[in-house]
């Protein structure tokens, strides 16, 4: 079952990445964070010799796993199904319960998008004149996701460290977004009911989804009415252990390939930062280590004598399937074992010639918008930040590329942006993408109006 997640994994993410148009950016590092801290405790299990600790040592990875949050158990649920299993009767019960920090402070939990969580906020925070310091929307695959942070004034004495109280609230199967920069200031509203959740922004700005989930992101929550009432109901700090057992040890073998494979992770999960989505190469990631969970099996249920050689194999058949395009990367990355790869050729890079270049291609006019957020102004943790608009299309192949090929995603920044309007119709499918320019003003507009973002300080790539 272990197996199967880390297969549905690699398969979530290559599905993906597949098109452009529906990029999915938010299930890749979904998919990847799984297994940051739990590849290496799948090598100890599968390299084990005795079959009934294999299935103990699994099925603490599991419980592990699923005591992160609501969310992953879902997702586990589902990709469990996918392939043919029920992990249900592994998860422990989802607990809506506040844990606490290193200084041993309760610190506010994750809550469900629900009239009993929602009520007691206003209680504690002044809702009514709190502001948005992000906005944003994003394409799922065929759905669209939201995700919120709110500035709100404390309604409590703190010991004030410069630092506000910030609601987080992420909003899945968005059906409905409007937003302005007038929206920004004004007061929220939050909207829990049976048809869905909706946060009302300002005087016409708003969000409706199917569900969703908010945490505050508050260092002095603990002082709160509603912190005081969970301290004192919550026992002590426990140190929650990794899912390692002591005893047999996996082997240099099995290290070396689980840290490959995490550094794998650790790339595609970095496509949670926008800027990067368009450089880490997933689909060739996902070839090379597709079907790993199977193979990882395999080569742990060899005798003793054989399986070091069985996962020293597994690296060479994981760097064969990414062919030349991931040959460096390879050799590169932590337990990439040059020394099993062999020699990689340089490759050939022509100088190109600056009489013979070609002109640049023509910019696109029409686009896929993946992805449109805001950032108000504002300081944390001492570092001034700039309002910033970020917006993510997928772009038609080039002018001077064959017609048939690939879209291709980009990201770009528009500085001190002084309009950004928004409705849920920017998301349609592609729309025709136009571009003017007023002076320093540079703006951008999809969709006849549905988005239209205009950035004094320009932008940062092609996007506008």
């Amino acid at each position: 079952m272990l197996a199967a997640l880390l297969d549905r994994s690699v398969a979530r993410m290559a599905e993906s990445a597949a098109d452009a148009r529906w990029f999915d950016r938010e299930a890749i590092r979904a998919a990847a964070d799984l297994w940051d801290n739990n590849l290496l405790p799948l090598f100890w299990a599968a390299s084990t010799s005795d079959a009934a600790e294999r299935e103990r040592r699994a099925t603490a990875v599991l419980e592990w796993m699923g005591g992160h949050s609501d969310r992953r158990r879902a997702w586990m649920t589902e990709q469990a199904a996918l392939a043919g299993h029920d992990v249900g009767p592994f998860l422990p019960p989802f607990r809506d319960l506040p844990g606490r920090d290193h200084q041993g402070h309760v610190m506010a939990p994750h809550h469900r998008f629900e009239p009993s969580s929602t009520a007691g906020l206003a209680l504690d925070y002044d809702l009514e004149t709190a502001s948005v310091r992000h906005f944003q929307v994003e394409r799922a695959g065929p759905l669209l996701t939201g995700y919120l942070q709110l500035r709100a004034d404390r309604r409590f004495a703190v010991e004030d460290d410069g630092e506000p109280a910030l609601l987080n609230v992420w909003l899945d199967d968005v059906t409905e977004a409007v937003f302005t920069l007038a929206d920004a200031r004004g007061g929220v509203v939050l909207e829990p009911g049976a048809d869905g959740a909706a946060v009302l922004l300002g005087a016409g700005g708003r969000i409706r989804a199917a569900r969703g989930e908010h945490r505050l992101d508050d260092r002095s929550w603990h002082l709160s009415a509603a912190g005081r009432r969970a301290d004192a109901a919550l026992p002590p700090r426990v140190p929650r252990p990794l899912p390692r057992s002591p005893g047999e040890a996996p082997g240099p073998g099995a290290d070396t390939a689980a840290a490959l494979l995490r550094f794998a992770m650790l790339e595609l999960r970095s496509v949670r930062y926008a800027e990067r989505a368009d450089r880490v190469p997933v689909p060739d990631l996902c070839r090379a280590f597709a079907g790993a969970g199977g193979e990882i099996l395999a080569a742990g249920a060899r005798d003793d004598s054989r399986r070091e050689a069985a996962f020293l194999d597994l690296i060479r058949a994981w760097a064969e399937r990414g062919g030349p395009r991931l040959a460096r990367w390879f050799a590169s990355a932590p337990g990439g074992r040059r020394d099993l790869l062999g020699e990689l050729p340089e490759r050939e890079r022509p100088v190109p010639s600056l009489a013979d270049a070609p002109p640049p291609p023509a910019a696109p006019t029409r686009a896929v918008l993946l992805l449109a957020a805001w950032t108000a102004a504002h300081t944390r943790h001492g570092k001034e930040h700039q309002a910033l608009a970020r917006l993510q299309l997928a772009l038609p192949p080039r002018s001077d590329a064959p017609p048939s090929g690939p879209w291709r995603i980009s990201t770009g920044d528009g500085t001190a942006p002084e309009v950004f309007r928004l409705r849920t119709a920017a998301f349609d499918g592609p729309g025709p993408l136009a571009r003017t320019r007023t002076g320093a003003v540079r703006a951008l507009d999809l969709h006849g109006g549905a988005l239209h973002v205009a950035a004094e300080g320009g932008w940062s790539a092609a996007v506008g």
